[in-house]
């Protein structure tokens, strides 16, 4: 395709946009374009250390139609200042900033907010050790097979990818695998697994005390009776049930960028307030709808649980979660106003993605230390009615009688398995019946769903590892059901 057929193509594209959803949000289109892509490649090669170019091909592939703008984008990677800047076409300017301790955060002309890195206290591990410091090869011929089936790559699009695997069995690792330039500890944005590290923070809240599940959500904004946002409760945004007008977030594709959520996440500074001043579109409770605000508004109310500022909520995740389980290798980053993105940007090694799935293997418990309320990867893992991707409370889960735990049981999923899951193909498996955790880190596109390959990813390795005689009892029923609350346990 020749360029000025290409620049048609892309005018066309924005402005058909623009008359199916309104000029002023295709205005934003550049603007959330530019800023994923300049955020994602400031975070992946100041903190993970990779390719730049390369990074910007494989992400950009594993997102449908991105091709249509990322050609015409200008990328200029500051190696000196350690940021990134992205236009397209000369608009839509989008700026990443790296800071030590910190990782990237988009700076939109206002500036960003002085944060000061909490030391690290040194906290020992209560976690036991998962493995030594070499690389631990797969433990069987088959193991060994399963991870070569899952770093093949096809013959044509959609490519897989895959960066990372570990696979653990009763807390150790029995098999691991990365690609070129990336180890052991290399961190690897999760993207959407955030949610799932933001629900545990949240359970850790609850059990102290500084949270409720119930009652309405301490958002300043929402706090007068008469506000229908009032009633909005910390469960239901941890279920994506609140009912806040922001769009979707469940696609990563060039018609992404026209969503609101989107234009909150690129283009806003502060994006808790952004998201806690929008209306409702549903009744709280009434509908399932996920989209990041959700989890943006929880991180903000971490934040101020936390002691309000910046330092005490990375302080506070550090020492209540992070150290505790040994993952050491974990960056946070946050908003212009310096609040975490706790929607999709941490980055943390596929080792301590393994740590992390192993507390909720363990029901929560670490060295005989409860992390999380009693009960609360129960909770976590109980299916949100009408949620129908198969979704908990900041988990994706094979419970209850949705289209998405049907269609993974359907493929080979065990029935007890639930995860953290981010876009394009980032993965923390838990599967309690068969005492495994396993990780898979990569750039896929989230359609067709077989392209990243972890079906035969999960099938493999629980066939190879054994399969147990029954799911595990607190996943048969103990604990909450469904519409129960751990508030107060």
């Amino acid at each position: 395709m020749t360029r000025c057929r290409k620049i048609i193509l892309l005018t066309t594209t924005i402005a058909c946009a623009g008359l199916a959803l309104g000029a002023a949000r295709a205005r934003d289109v550049p603007k959330v374009a530019t800023g994923f892509i300049a955020d994602t490649l400031c975070s992946e090669t100041f903190v993970s250390g990779l390719d730049p170019k390369r990074n910007l091909t494989e992400t950009s592939d594993a997102m449908p139609g991105a091709g249509l703008l990322t050609w015409a984008m200008d990328v200029q990677v500051d190696r000196a200042r350690k940021d990134v800047t992205v236009t397209l076409f000369g608009i839509g300017r989008s700026h990443a900033v790296y800071r030590a301790g910190l990782g990237c955060t988009l700076e939109h002309g206002q500036g960003i907010a002085d944060v000061a890195l909490p030391p690290d206290d040194k906290q020992p591990a209560l976690l036991p050790e998962i493995a030594g410091e070499g690389l631990v090869p797969p433990q069987s011929e088959d193991l060994s097979a399963a991870l070569d089936r899952a770093f093949a790559e096809p013959a044509q699009p959609p490519y897989r990818r895959t960066r990372a695997i570990v696979v653990m069995k009763a807390g150790c690792i029995i098999a691991e695998r990365y690609a070129e330039g990336i180890g052991p500890e290399t961190p690897l944005l999760g993207f959407s697994m955030t949610k799932s590290v933001m629900s545990a923070l949240t359970g850790i809240l609850v059990r102290q005390g500084k949270l409720k599940l119930d009652g309405p959500a301490p958002v300043a904004a929402w706090q007068n009776p008469d506000d229908p946002r009032h009633a909005i409760t910390v469960d239901q945004l941890l279920r994506h049930t609140a009912g806040i007008a922001l769009g979707s977030s469940l696609q990563a594709s060039l018609g992404s960028t026209l969503e609101p959520v989107n234009t909150m996440k690129f283009a806003e500074d502060d994006m808790a307030t952004f998201a806690e001043r929008m209306p409702l579109a549903t009744a709280p409770g009434a509908a399932w709808n996920y989209h990041d605000g959700n989890f943006l508004i929880l991180a903000h109310l971490i934040r101020n649980a936390a002691g309000g500022k910046p330092a005490d909520a990375l302080r506070f995740a550090r020492r209540e979660l992070f150290a505790p389980l040994g993952m050491n290798h974990v960056t946070l980053q946050l908003d212009g106003a310096g609040t975490i993105e706790g929607s999709s940007e941490m980055l943390a090694s596929a080792r301590d993605w393994a740590r992390f799935g192993q507390l909720y293997l363990n029901d929560g418990v670490a060295g005989g230390r409860r992390i999380l309320p009693e009960s609360w990867v129960n909770y976590s893992a109980t299916a949100t009615p009408n949620a129908w991707v198969g979704i908990g409370a900041g988990f994706w889960t094979d419970q209850g009688d949705s289209f998405g735990a049907k269609f993974r049981v359907e493929h080979g999923w065990p029935r007890d398995a639930f995860f953290a899951k981010g876009t394009i193909g980032q993965y923390t498996i838990v599967i309690p019946s068969e005492r495994l955790v396993i990780v898979r880190l990569g750039r896929s596109p989230n359609w067709p769903p077989e392209a990243d390959g972890v079906f035969d990813l999960v099938r493999d390795v629980v066939a190879t590892t054994g399969t147990a005689s029954s799911p595990s009892p607190r996943l048969r029923g103990e604990g909450w059901g469904e519409g129960e609350s751990p508030q107060g346990r």
